[in-house]
């Protein structure tokens, strides 16, 4: 068969991957393209070339720093879910730290004071016992009449020293001022005195400047690190060519390339070497914060808000693939920020670093979703638009009739599997395996979309054709499948008939040029998931509601069983779903379940837990390691997630007033002069100090709690090392 203008991931090769037309079709070499003789593309910090005339405004992205500047950033360890990059570890907490303001005027206070009473002493108003220790210490004869000797003087001078240094104790004791000096004077001393200049900062790392490449020095590679440094400080480097060549040279370390191959590439394409397939190193357009890095996307700052840790108050928040490959959900009612904050920077990052050759990602989500441009992406599939440049495989790609069976089921039948016999979709996949099977054997392909629909049909002159070809291909095995087929369509509780309905929700004149079997068309298969590719698909969600969730099911399906069948998983490959309303199945629950073992993720996002099976909810929590809930959840979705963030020990005061009844007269008088001034009784205070058990965040919290544009988030690695939940601003 032809198969020249369609991609095949199954070629130990990489074939072309033909763009729509017009466009010239890139490849997947093997060594690196030439570099096309254009300007190199803009450092972190370079201005943005201005649109042209007419285009619609772009988002504009915050101010990013220069390249080198962004490579000499420090970045310490921290837990899962924080922003490293110079990110600085607050000091341990302390409960009985006097808040800043108070301590400040506390102090300011206290030197006034002591300044009135030095005032009092040295100008008389308090007379002159405070010099009486002094004459009782010191001969008379030190003072006379006519003047004071010098011994006399010295005792003065020495006396109004000690008396001056005492009323300082005194007052600084109670102004506290060692911790002012401590918190806010000293550091300013530290930082002017001890900390060196930049450049000799980077100098005196351990691992030396990052600019100089010093590990591919260590290894013996001193004319590449000498070639890609000079590429840095000319301007022609960015973090997407530094985070590519850094894939390249792991590659190298595990022996998949030669150091030799590797120094002779970098040294004839410089910053370019390595480039992706379809020659971009940098987005059009960014819309989020990236530390390529440390692989992170920036989505807000933790909350200065008593419920959130003491050391995640007011340090940034980030997701990377070390936390999305135990996958995301997200779950807030529309206009939340589900996508517009969370979900477009992780599509944006991802792929920043699909073109950096490290991820290979999956964004679908509705027409006109926000999830990116088109020039963004190397493959766009617009489901239901006679513009796709791509077609979609129905049956994922594979050859084997029983796994297309197994997929497409999941797809058609999935969401209502429970209420079927069994409970669950293995007979429906028995009864489009005995047609797929038979359907292939004759034809050397699967069946289309309405081929497949008069099979299910039970339609006679379809039977009879297939059978016919069965006969005359000599294939006996599959001919016996396909009757008993034709033996239990029909009967009660057939389950084709369901099929046949199901699959007429594609066979629709909006999707007569997609699901092309023939070859015709560029059939896109997830199968591609071992290339860094960077695919979006837009479901036809205005009048094909039904159709849009069942090709949800089918692209979620198709992901878990692709991801975990990959040969190579050094790349992470992730599914971001923006709407998973009506996919979640236990099918796809278990194949979830086993993306992370497979360097893979799925992030998904809800409006509701409603939509997604009651049996199923807690399921689902418990199956990813990230949750997240958005502003404007329910009580009912917010004692989910209190449920799965459980609890956690706290220390409570419960302070008592109680009134004091006097004995005394003169004690009774004072108490009523001072409930006549203050107007309240005379009362002591009883603190009890207890530490209970109490839920993280409460289900009336997350719901009425949570203010607009914030979100309450935790993360789980894939190493097990889990963070709390965090009120997390997402507008910062």
């Amino acid at each position: 068969m032809d198969t020249e203008g369609t991609f095949d991931p199954r070629s130990t090769r990489h074939n072309p991957l033909p763009p729509p037309p017009p466009q010239s079709p890139p490849s997947f070499p093997t060594a690196p393209p030439p570099v096309p003789p254009t300007a190199p593309p803009a450092a972190p910090g370079a201005p943005v070339p201005a649109q042209a005339p007419g285009a619609p405004p772009a988002p504009g992205p915050a101010a990013r720093p220069s390249f080198v500047a962004w490579l000499r950033a420090p970045r310490s360890e921290a837990a899962p879910g924080v922003w490293t990059y110079e990110h600085k570890p607050k000091a341990p907490e302390e409960p009985d730290r006097i808040p800043g303001r108070r301590l400040l005027s506390g102090a300011l206070i206290s030197l006034l004071c002591g300044w009135l009473v030095w005032s009092l002493l040295w100008n008389g108003y308090l007379g002159g016992y405070w010099l009486w220790p002094m004459y009782l210490l010191t001969p008379d004869s030190w003072y006379e009449r006519g003047g004071n000797t010098q011994a006399g003087w010295w005792a003065q001078r020495i006396y109004i020293g000690i008396v001056l240094v005492g009323l300082a104790v005194i007052f600084g004791r109670v102004g506290h001022w060692s911790e002012v000096w401590a918190r806010y004077v000293a550091p300013l001393f530290r930082r002017a005195w001890d900390e060196p200049a930049p450049e000799a900062a980077v100098a005196m790392r351990p691992e030396g400047d990052p600019l100089e490449w010093p590990h591919l020095r260590a290894a013996g590679a001193h004319s590449a690190a000498d070639r890609l440094a000079a590429d840095a400080r000319a301007g022609a480097m960015n973090d997407v060519d530094h985070a590519r060549i850094e894939r390249a040279w792991q590659s190298v370390r595990a022996g998949r390339y030669s150091l030799a191959s590797f120094t002779d590439t970098v040294l004839r394409h410089g910053a370019a070497s390595y480039g992706h397939p379809s020659g971009a190193r940098d987005l059009p357009v960014r819309t989020a914060r990236h530390d390529l890095l440390a692989h992170q996307v920036r989505l807000g700052t933790a909350s200065d808000d008593p419920r959130n840790p003491y050391q995640h108050r007011g340090v940034g928040l980030a997701l990377e693939p070390d936390v999305l490959a135990t996958s995301l959900l997200a779950v807030g009612p529309p206009g939340s920020g589900k996508t517009g904050r969370m979900v477009r920077p992780v599509v944006e990052s991802l792929c920043l670093q699909a073109l950096a050759g490290q991820v290979a990602v999956v964004a679908v989500g509705a027409a006109g979703a926000g999830l990116g441009a088109d020039e963004a992406f190397d493959v766009v599939v617009k489901i239901g638009r006679p513009d796709s440049g791509y077609d979609f495989d129905l049956y994922g790609g594979t050859t084997d009739p029983d796994e297309a069976a197994g997929i497409l089921a999941e797809a058609l039948i999935g969401d209502m599997a429970a209420s079927l016999p069994g409970g669950d979709s293995r007979r429906a996949a028995t009864a489009l395996a005995q047609l797929l099977g038979p359907y292939r054997a004759a034809h050397g392909r699967f069946p289309s979309v309405p081929d497949l629909r008069e099979l299910l049909d039970g339609s006679k002159t379809a039977v009879n054709a297939l059978r016919e070809a069965l006969d005359a291909a000599g294939e006996r095995a599959q001919a016996r499948e396909l009757e008993a087929r034709v033996r239990q369509s029909g009967a009660p509780g057939d389950v084709g008939t369901l099929l046949a309905d199901r699959i007429a929700l594609l066979d629709r004149p909006a999707f007569a040029d997609f699901f092309d079997t023939t070859g015709d068309r560029r059939p896109f298969s997830l199968r591609a998931l071992e290339h860094p590719l960077r695919v979006r698909i837009d479901l036809p969600e205005r009048g094909h509601a039904e159709a849009s969730r069942m090709l949800a099911r089918l692209v979620l399906a198709q992901f878990t069983e692709c991801a975990v069948g990959r040969a190579d998983r050094s790349l992470f490959a992730c599914l971001v779903l923006d709407d998973a309303s009506h996919t979640i199945t236990p099918e796809a629950l278990r194949g979830i379940q086993r993306l992370r073992s497979a360097h893979a993720g799925a992030v998904l996002t809800l409006r509701t837990l409603d939509d997604v099976p009651e049996a199923l909810r807690s399921a689902l929590l418990g199956a990813v390691g990230c949750r997240m809930a958005c502003a404007g959840v329910t009580t009912w979705d917010g004692a989910r997630f209190a449920e799965v963030w459980g609890t956690e020990w706290v220390e409570t005061r419960d302070v008592t007033d109680r009134q004091i009844i006097a004995e005394e007269p003169l004690t009774k008088v004072l108490h009523f002069i001072r409930k006549v001034v203050t107007g309240k009784a005379v009362t002591t205070q009883s603190v009890t100090v207890r530490t209970v058990e109490r839920e993280r965040w409460s289900a009336s919290e997350l719901a009425h709690a949570v203010p607009a544009g914030h979100a309450v988030l935790s993360v789980t690695s894939v190493r097990g090392e889990g963070g709390p939940p965090v009120l997390v601003d997402l507008r910062g």
